[in-house]
């Protein structure tokens, strides 16, 4: 256990990840197989992120890493995690609006939000109020693989009533052994006093990992980790948002701008019901949460399917300038890359990111791509089909003054067309229409700030210029080591002042301390010679 806090190879972490896995499939599942879901069982032995983040969660701990493999599948099955759909909840869980996922913090973090003052606690209703939590998570997890949450307790007006410390027991379990590296920071907001005592308890049961975690925060300080633009009014924010249910809405992906703006979708130009439906949140499935309805136009930006000769041209221009992706995601109809993020910058060779597509089937692939900042980009083609095999590049971009932020989304949908459908964009609309959802791939891809770097300026290319400014910077640097001898000086001097004052009172106190010692040794007589003492009178002579 001695290299659990030393940093890890990529060789050790490849070796540890093939450890687990054996070691899991022969001491635990051989055994007692019936213990977990085959399903879960069989992600171990594909998954490598899964290993790894359990791995690192146990600081690359073997035989703690195997602990909590085993703790976490066993109440992956007892929950029946693979199997939970919405259904599976009581709908008045739902409806209570106690915990939902809405919103993200300035690292680009989802928010995970806990309501306290609308938890009651009630022995009958625990289980299913764990199964809820779950159900919210579990879906998180498919949606974002990897991603951390960042857990909000809102304790606004709440009080001893509303803590039930099994459930909050529970929900620390979720992260601290059932999804590793899975939680960011968990925010206690307005914490009222009367709760300390509860939550030095609480704190017990988290570990170091945890408890660096946690973030106690005020009206006055919560916008440290929250944008307001995420925080309701009552937390001093502007987010107009209200949990309603139904329908769980999620994130508001939209239809990016085209090359040349938003084009009208068929639903516009069939009806005037199209254009009032335009105007609606689309109920995407991005991160389970909802959302409240704000009156955006949404459009299906339908780009041509085979462009033309110019425009292949055009778009092999711009490639050149995109940023080129590194990782890819291997899905089962397209293959996309990136396989996480997109990288934008403020300089203008980092405004437009590459998104390739391959068709990994035997049939076409209609897909298109939404965000959930359609005036800020730019995506071309958006909405078109993909041949056998082909391989099609998609150019995002950043428009108008706009910069990238953690908080934006792009979300790619395909579904495998039949052979004789059609590729128009009429064709490709009522697809989109008739296709069902389960029959439909989606991936995600989160935006990742670059960091800005300061630009030169063009006089520093001149020898002339190099030449000044390595002059100003020596002069710079020997102004600074004059100004630091000068303090030196100043307290050398006043370290010898002090001196000659210690050395003045140390004379002054061994002088008493021999004066006092000389005193107690002759018993208290003064040195040296003084007048004798007068003598005492005899006895008077006798009379003659």
């Amino acid at each position: 256990m001695a290299d659990g806090g030393q940093a890890e190879s990529e060789q050790d972490i490849e070796r540890k990840i093939q450890e687990v896995r054996q070691r899991f499939k022969e001491e635990y599942v051989q055994d007692s197989s019936d213990k977990y879901d085959s399903r879960d069982v069989e992600k171990l032995q594909k998954d490598v992120a899964l290993v790894e983040g359990y791995l690192a969660w146990r600081l690359f701990v073997v035989e703690d890493a195997l602990k909590m493999i085993d703790e976490s599948f066993q109440w992956r099955r007892e929950f029946g995690l693979n199997d939970l759909t919405e259904s599976s909840v009581p709908k008045w869980m739902f409806e209570t609006g106690a915990v939902y996922l809405h919103g993200y913090d300035k690292e680009g973090n989802k928010l995970f939000w806990f309501k306290v003052k609308l938890h009651i606690k009630d022995a009958k209703t625990i289980q299913e109020k764990k199964k809820y939590v779950a159900f919210w998570l579990e879906r998180y997890a498919k949606r974002e693989p990897g991603m951390p949450l960042t857990v909000v307790f809102d304790m606004t007006e709440s009080g001893l009533s509303n803590i039930d410390m099994d459930f909050v027991k529970y929900i620390i379990n979720c992260f601290k052994v059932y999804y590793p590296k899975f939680l960011s920071k968990m925010i206690m907001y307005e914490m009222p006093w009367i709760m300390n005592a509860a939550w030095k308890i609480v704190k017990t049961w988290l570990g170091p990992e945890a408890i660096s975690k946690l973030k106690f925060v005020t009206k006055s300080d919560v916008q440290t980790f929250i944008g307001p633009e995420c925080l309701p009014p009552h937390m001093g924010g502007t987010d107009a948002f209200k949990y309603s249910y139904p329908p769980l809405t999620d994130d508001d992906f939209q239809t990016p701008m085209s090359e040349n703006g938003p084009i009208a979708s068929e639903d516009e130009t069939e009806s005037k019901d199209g254009e009032m439906e335009s105007k609606e949140i689309l109920d995407s499935s991005f991160s389970s949460e909802p959302q409240a309805l704000r009156p955006r136009k949404v459009n299906f930006t339908e780009d041509g399917l085979r462009p033309e000769e110019g425009d292949r041209m055009d778009t092999a221009s711009r490639t050149k300038a995109a940023r080129k992706p590194l990782t890819t995601f291997k899905g089962s109809l397209l293959n996309i890359s990136p396989a996480e993020e997109l990288c934008f910058g403020s300089k203008e060779t980092e405004k437009k990111c590459l998104i390739i597509l391959n068709n990994v089937t035997k049939n076409q692939v209609a897909f298109k791509v939404r965000t959930t900042a359609p005036e800020k980009y730019r995506v071309k083609p958006s909405n078109t089909s993909c041949e056998p095999g082909a391989f099609v590049d998609i150019i995002v971009s950043l428009h108008g003054g706009f910069q990238s932020s953690p908080q934006d989304r792009f979300l790619v949908m395909a579904a495998e067309m039949e052979n004789n459908a059609g590729t128009s964009s009429p064709e490709l609309a009522q697809f989109w229409k008739d296709v069902p959802k389960s029959k439909v791939m989606e991936h995600r891809l989160r935006c990742h700030v670059l960091e800005s770097s300061p630009i030169p300026s063009p006089m520093t290319d001149s020898p002339l210029a190099s030449g000044t400014s390595k002059h100003q910077d020596l002069q710079t640097m020997l102004l600074r080591v004059m100004a630091s001898t000068s303090r030196l000086e100043q307290r050398l001097d006043r370290c010898l002042w002090i001196q000659k004052v210690l050395t003045l009172l140390v004379s002054f106190l061994m002088a008493f301390s021999f004066c006092t010692l000389y005193l107690v040794y002759t018993g208290g007589s003064p040195s040296g010679p003084g007048p004798a003492p007068d003598s005492a009178p005899g006895p008077a002579p006798p009379a003659s």
